[in-house]
């Protein structure tokens, strides 16, 4: 899908401080990317640009994920256990993810410890998922803002402004793109040894996992990750450097408030009290790493189409419930807050979070955080297989209560993710999805406050009004996938359906 980039035509909103807003009219200085390609599902971003020092500059933004987001309304009045299944379908790219954060929550409300066995499964097919993600990421779905490639879709058609590589750079990328997608089909494979399939697995349950542990399957993933970790290390991580080499100016661009937040993933021990990367925040790029209380979450709608009276929600008591149009309201994405600030999810919270990784909070240091934590991963996933025990147990019996409240958090590839569930009569009674892109897409807030994108994206210089790469790549560092944060349409009765060129 090409960019449809308009200058006018678009009311621009806004925010006053006490959270209201108005429609102040059309602005020229305001341009529309819509819809934002290369990202799952379907965002829009609106930017007005003024001469700053006599340079162009992105100096507001407003963020729109364009699809009503109802999936949790299917929930409602299921069998609990349907959860996990149901909730990987709300992406193709990252459902693990969502199996992990729904068999959390299960397992929490039936008060079931699953096996190690089942620990160690689970997290070799959601690190699977992670590895393909982020490989995909940097080649298939960022790259392209940097470079040419030849004359054909995905590549073509293109915005040329701003483009410094050279022809052995350019060669160089085009080659390993070729090789990134062999890879990436290699890493779904990887996890489907466990996992049954990929995308959506069927090998996670509440009480633990439903694939056998035997020594063939050991040495499958173990030749996989043969394959993967030199890629990892001798591929795409020399070509983000050498990407960096061409745009140094992008460890500069990009920064935002540097609020940082990680629910923590892969647990090291049955308890979870030790993971792999850890739980933890950090305000405004700092080295010290604070706690993260659950209760502290809450979902504003201020400026999003849902109904007021559902505002400033916690996550277990979070409606959704539908009001389009509505004054000021510019997003089907609610509004996270943590403490009532907006924070960011991702790679780079992770690793900072960790002590992996504290370079710096910008465009080439997301990149640069994902290819580490890419690394990371598929090297502990090869320690992981030296625990599994062949034929050892994978499944703890555990059945469903009639009624409780549970929660899960944990990462997809793109950050932090959580969902809440409520059983009543045995069946679910309200359940709600967090997403990292409701996280890092989301709209401003009761007080006025930009959500993480938005705000990365004032200060980014922009070379051609009718050309504005320089925004497109901001965006795509925070790798956003809108198939996450906005999840359903409907046509109403009244739709048109014109056909084009009619025979």
């Amino acid at each position: 899908m090409s960019q449809k980039m308009t200058q006018y035509g678009d009311p621009v909103i806004e925010a006053a401080g006490t959270g209201g807003a108005r429609i102040v009219g059309i602005q020229p200085s305001v341009v529309k990317i819509d819809p934002v390609s290369r990202v799952e599902g379907h965002l829009k971003m609106n930017v007005s640009l003024e001469s700053v020092g006599g340079q162009l500059q992105v100096v507001d933004a407003w963020s729109t994920g364009t699809l009503f987001r109802g999936l949790e309304k299917v929930l409602v009045n299921r069998d609990p256990w349907d959860a996990v299944v149901i909730t990987q379908r709300i992406c193709g790219v990252c459902p693990i993810s969502h199996a992990m954060a729904s068999v959390l929550a299960l397992d929490d409300v039936a008060g079931v410890t699953i096996p190690n066995n089942a620990r160690v499964l689970r997290n070799l097919v959601l690190g699977a998922n992670f590895i393909q993600s982020h490989i995909l990421h940097f080649y298939i779905l960022g790259l392209l803002d940097f470079m040419d490639g030849p004359d054909m879709a995905p590549w073509a058609p293109r915005w040329s402004a701003d483009k410094r590589l050279d022809a052995a750079a350019e060669a160089q990328l085009l080659g390993h793109y070729l090789e990134a997608l062999a890879m990436r089909r290699k890493a779904h494979e990887m996890g489907a040894v466990f996992g049954g399939r990929l995308p959506h697995a069927a090998s996670f349950i509440p009480g633990g996992f439903t694939a056998s542990v035997s020594s063939s399957r050991i040495s499958q993933i173990s030749a996989y990750l043969g394959e993967l970790i030199p890629f990892i290390s001798n591929v795409l991580l020399p070509d983000i450097e050498l990407l960096a080499s061409f745009y140094p100016d992008y460890f500069d661009i990009g920064g935002g408030r540097g609020n940082l937040l990680a629910f923590g993933v892969f647990d090291l021990n049955s308890s979870g009290t030790s993971k792999l990367l850890d739980r933890g925040r950090v305000v405004n790029g700092s080295t010290v790493v604070q706690a993260v209380n659950e209760a502290a979450i809450r979902e504003q709608v201020t400026h999003s189409w849902y109904q007021n009276g559902t505002n400033d929600l916690h996550p277990s008591a979070g409606e959704t419930e539908a009001q389009f149009p509505k004054l000021g309201a510019y997003s089907w994405l609610k509004a996270p807050r943590y403490s009532g600030a907006a924070y960011e999810a991702g790679p780079l919270a992770r690793m900072w979070v960790n002590g992996d990784y504290r370079e710096g909070i910008s465009v080439l240091d997301r990149h640069r955080a994902r290819a580490f934590e890419a690394l990371k991963v598929a090297q502990a996933m090869q320690g992981w297989l030296g625990e599994l025990q062949v034929g050892g147990q994978v499944f703890q019996q555990n059945s469903a209560p009639s009624s409780g409240t549970s929660f899960g958090l944990t990462e997809a590839p793109r950050g932090a993710l959580g969902h809440w569930l409520e059983i009543s009569s045995g069946k679910i009674s309200n359940y709600q999805v967090v997403t990292p892109t409701c996280w890092n897409a989301s709209p401003r807030d009761t007080a006025g406050t930009r959500g993480p994108i938005e705000e990365a994206l004032i200060g980014t210089p922009v070379s051609d009004m009718a050309q504005p790469v320089e925004v497109l790549r901001v965006i795509h560092s925070f790798d956003p996938c809108l198939a996450c944060a906005v999840h359903v349409m409907r046509a109403d009765d009244e739709t048109e359906v014109c056909v084009i060129n009619p025979r």
